[in-house]
């Protein structure tokens, strides 16, 4: 999976001797925007994301584009998707009637929606298992309020409990964001939804969520269903309901990722821009931020199935077993697998056991006491840290004797 994000003012799409020529915008008359040339079935891009004010693309330039199944998708200045051109979908007439019939079937209906929660909620306890290595004050339990699953018996319900769970959510997060960035809740305003976001974490999120959006959408698109007829979230005009849907099993990847810039401190107040409406949406340089770290995180991999798959392939997957499941190809449906579990090295643990270790007794066992110099710096900050395998290694053998620790040369990332 890579993103190839186009922002700024004249932006321009075309094809010229069956390569497909590709320039930025730009957002000075001093800058040089970046210029791309991609041949015939060697582009190395999945998805175009365009983040910008003007600019042409010519009608030669979309259907090279569709031709390779290169998705364009284009964002609203507030980070909200606007529209998605997709590569052709999968004709499958059967799944999409297989589709309606399930909507239309309450206690299916019913079943399949809290699989999405169910998984939902997996997702949640990962995300705040996670913060907790590093902030032990974030509360992971919300086993009290999940457990009423078992007994909704309406989409109502359902979404009664996935909504308070939310808000324990969403308490947790407010624990780790600076109080710098005034993030609150994802609840806010009079409408209880976060659009035209009036902090940098919500802005952050919203753009984020739409990218996936975009990638539900593919996914959805490719198997042959219909991403108007979800089964969690109700049907309206103008909107992706089973994309909504789908989101919820991966909202995840977002949220990791808006955490990771933040916890780095890498994104600066010129990345955003306030309106005249006073909101904010991104610029260039904040929006390219997000789009490689989400793109990033995408592409990490997790065991599924026997196999590594990406977590944008799995993306598919599950678009596929749900068809599968609609037209009784499968007869069991899980959308919680794969397990999934992220060990952070800058773990709170982690710091007081470098915090707690000797100079004299760490060079005693043969180790750099200049390596433990900045193990022990780090690990008094707040910024996020990663340590090499060796040292990793070490830390978690410190309890032992001497004589089984090793001394081979040290070092850290």
């Amino acid at each position: 999976m890579r993103f190839l994000l186009l922002n700024g003012h004249g932006i321009d799409m075309h094809v010229d001797g069956a390569k497909l020529f590709i320039r930025d915008g730009r957002f000075t008359t001093k800058e040089e925007p970046k210029q791309y040339c991609f041949t015939p079935q060697r582009i190395d891009i999945s998805s175009i994301v365009i983040y910008g004010r003007s600019g042409n693309i010519s009608i030669e330039a979309i259907r090279w584009l569709i031709k390779h199944g290169i998705q364009i998708t284009i964002m609203n200045w507030d980070g909200k998707l606007l529209t998605t051109m997709l590569p052709p979908e999968s004709v499958q007439v059967k799944t999409k009637f297989a589709q309606y019939r399930a909507f239309e079937d309450k206690k299916l209906r019913l079943q399949i929606a809290r699989q999405f929660i169910d998984a939902k909620f997996e997702r949640t306890h990962l995300v705040l298992d996670y913060l907790h290595q590093r902030y032990p004050d974030v509360e992971t339990d919300f086993s009290s309020e999940s457990a009423k699953l078992t007994k909704v018996t309406t989409i109502k319900e359902l979404m009664g409990v996935e909504g308070v769970v939310a808000v324990h959510y969403w308490d947790q997060i407010q624990k780790v964001i600076p109080d710098r960035l005034e993030f609150t809740s994802r609840c806010v305003g009079r409408t209880n939804r976060p659009h035209g976001a009036a902090d940098t974490v919500n802005c952050m999120l919203n753009y984020g969520y739409s990218l996936l959006e975009a990638e539900c959408l593919r996914a959805i698109n490719s198997v042959g269903l219909d991403a108007h007829v979800g089964y969690l979230h109700e049907m309206a005009i103008g909107k992706n309901s089973l994309a909504y849907d789908f989101q919820e099993l991966f909202r995840f990847i977002v949220d990791l990722a808006v955490i990771n810039l933040i916890e780095a401190d890498r994104m600066e107040k010129k990345d955003f821009i306030r309106t005249d409406n006073y909101t904010l949406r991104l610029r260039s340089t904040g929006a390219r931020k997000i789009t490689d770290e989400i793109n990033g995180w995408l592409n990490k991999s997790v065991v599924y199935q026997g196999k590594e798959s990406a977590w944008d392939y799995v993306i598919f997957l599950k678009a596929r077993e749900l068809a599968h499941f609609l037209v009784d190809k499968q007869k069991h449906l899980d959308l919680v697998s794969p397990d999934y579990e992220i060990n952070r090295m800058d773990a709170d643990e982690i710091r007081k056991k470098i915090l707690s270790i000797p100079y004299t007794e760490w060079k005693k066992r043969g180790f750099s006491k200049g390596t433990l110099h900045y193990m022990k710096k780090n690990a008094e900050g707040d910024q996020p840290f990663t340590l090499n395998k060796h040292v990793m290694t070490r830390l978690d053998r410190w309890d032992q004797p001497a004589d089984k620790c090793g001394s081979t040369v040290d070092g850290m990332d």
